[in-house]
């Protein structure tokens, strides 16, 4: 969620929405935006990242963020996200506080890929998938600590309700989410909207541009809603034989500065290693299950 370094309970951390084959532009971990890719029936993905985001008055990490997914068929994931929480604030006041974060539960479903027919007349193989659309519903849950009286977690549940769209132009690979956080009387309900644009090279290297937003929906005319614009580069190299481990990283800054009133960071940043259960990343070899779609 944005940060909420502005609100009277600033001190509360957020658990973004950071979550979790193709040669569409690959979301989720180390960026904030996701795609339409699954793991692929039966096969792992198992992020586990150092993150945070920081301005000249305080910030927000996770220490680990612990990111699990599990493809259920080729148009499933089912996804677990649970961090550990570090503030910190700074001035006069300063200090630290540290807790279990809030836990993430999500469903995502594929409901669309399309495949361009092969001219060998033979069926298309996994790269050749040019286009995927999904709904990515996500639950926040508190977890049975004392991290939200503690100013550690925010009051949950809340509800992330995104679509993902995914294509392929040459070269290039674009990815973008759209989705709506509903909260209780406790916290803004915010838009989020997110577009990711890069390159996969040889060796499954990838490199990609983040431009992300987060902005409250304003329901208090005494206080201007928060907003977080961040642009960011990242990336996944393989380090292992086949790919299976891969080191993943992403830094961004605010578009615009920061200040103790308007919610943005001053910078953003992601490192850690992605495990994957199958050699490639992300699968989508439903064009059998599909009828050739």
């Amino acid at each position: 969620m944005i940060p909420i370094l502005a609100r009277p309970y600033w001190l509360v951390l957020v658990v973004p929405a950071i979550s979790g084959g193709l040669v569409f532009a690959q979301g989720g971990p180390p960026f904030r935006t996701d795609d339409p890719d699954t793991p692929g029936n039966r096969n792992w993905e198992l992020n586990f990242g150092l993150l945070g985001q920081r301005n000249p008055f305080a910030g927000e990490y996770e220490v680990p963020n612990i990111d699990l997914n599990y493809g259920l068929g080729h148009r499933v994931q089912l996804k677990f996200e649970i961090p550990l929480s570090v503030t910190e604030t700074r001035g006069d006041d300063a200090h630290v506080l540290a807790g279990p974060g809030n836990s993430l539960l999500g469903v995502k479903w594929r409901f669309y890929a399309h495949h361009p027919k092969s001219e060998s007349g033979k069926p298309p193989g996994e790269k050749e998938s040019t286009f995927g659309l999904s709904v990515y519903p996500q639950l926040m849950l508190n977890n049975p600590t004392r991290s939200v009286d503690r100013g550690i977690a925010e009051p949950a549940p809340q509800f992330l309700l995104p679509v993902e769209a995914s294509a392929v132009l040459g070269p290039i690979r674009i990815s973008g989410e759209v989705g709506y956080w509903f909260t209780g009387k406790d916290v803004p309900r915010s838009w989020i909207r997110g577009v990711i644009v890069g390159h996969e090279f040889r060796k499954d290297t990838e490199l990609y541009a983040e431009l992300f937003d987060q902005k409250e929906v304003g329901e208090n005319t005494l206080k201007p809603a928060l907003r977080d614009t961040t642009l960011g580069i990242g990336g996944r190299v393989p380090i292992t034989p086949g790919g299976r481990f891969r080191i993943i990283a992403m830094g961004g800054h605010s578009v615009v500065s920061a200040t103790p009133t308007n919610g943005q960071p001053g910078w953003i940043a992601y490192v850690g290693i992605q495990f994957l259960s199958s050699s490639s990343r992300r699968r989508s070899s439903d064009y059998m299950a599909a009828g050739g779609r």
